[in-house]
């Protein structure tokens, strides 16, 4: 009976901790798919804000699943057109006024997008917390989850540690917390404003603040967006890209 016991409960203790890992699987694909579908399309507004200037951008974006999106910019007037691509693992942006486009090579994935605090990578999502990153630890605190990540050893990623923080009831972002290879705190990204658009609900408001460099933000604002939409796939080609819109 003891032995029974101790297989029974061995069993019990063994498959609680696969369906919490299922769990914490569960909701790192949501959050990779929070704005996104099998077909996206939205408008959403860019504010950078440095202690000198700040400026705001206007954008058209698409996405396809995963693997494909597109970003166009609408104002101001000096940028309009400047559009960026993503299909599968390639990136490419356009620039208008030089009329040239520009492959993005992986070691540039980390770089500013036009000036922001965001990167290449945060903007087109080249990286995945789920396929790109493991969970080296989860607790629960005031009714929200704490899950560790920490990038895989063939992952190129600027951090050493991401502490993602998730409400429980809703499992929504709430922020995203960065480190560098030393454990030292980068940035913070905040998610606000949860709003529906559609059948989806979503943060509608991003805020990342770099802790490096004092005074600096950058906003993002989904103004609009249609969830699973139809979205032609000539949307994702290099000739749209180059497109004068």
């Amino acid at each position: 009976m003891k032995a029974i016991s101790f297989i029974f409960l061995t069993f019990f203790v063994l498959s609680n901790y696969v369906m919490a890992d299922e769990s914490v699987n569960k909701i790192l694909k949501n959050i990779d798919e929070l704005y996104r579908s099998k077909g996206s399309q939205g408008k959403i507004e860019m504010e950078v804000i440095t202690p000198d200037w700040s400026r705001t951008m206007k954008m058209d974006m698409w996405t396809k699943g995963m693997d494909y999106t597109f970003i166009r910019i609408k104002e101001p007037r000096k940028d309009k057109g400047v559009s960026s691509l993503k299909r599968e693992d390639d990136v490419w942006n356009f620039f208008p006024k030089i009329n040239k486009v520009i492959k993005v090579p992986p070691s540039m994935m980390m770089g500013s997008w036009m000036g922001s605090d965001f990167t290449n990578d945060d903007l087109v999502k080249e990286s995945s917390l789920i396929k790109d990153y493991k969970t080296t630890n989860v607790k629960e605190s005031d009714g929200n989850i704490e899950i560790t990540l920490v990038p895989h050893k063939n992952t190129v990623s600027l951090w050493g540690k991401i502490l993602l923080v998730v409400e429980k009831k809703s499992e929504l972002p709430l922020k995203q917390e960065y480190f560098d290879e030393r454990n030292e705190k980068i940035r913070i990204l905040f998610y606000r404003d949860v709003k529906k658009f559609g059948n989806r609900t979503i943060p509608a408001t991003m805020e990342l603040q770099p802790l490096t460099k004092k005074g600096h933000k950058t906003i993002i604002r989904y103004k609009e967006v249609e969830f699973d939409a139809n979205v032609p796939a000539t949307t994702f080609t290099l000739t749209n890209l180059q497109k004068r819109r």
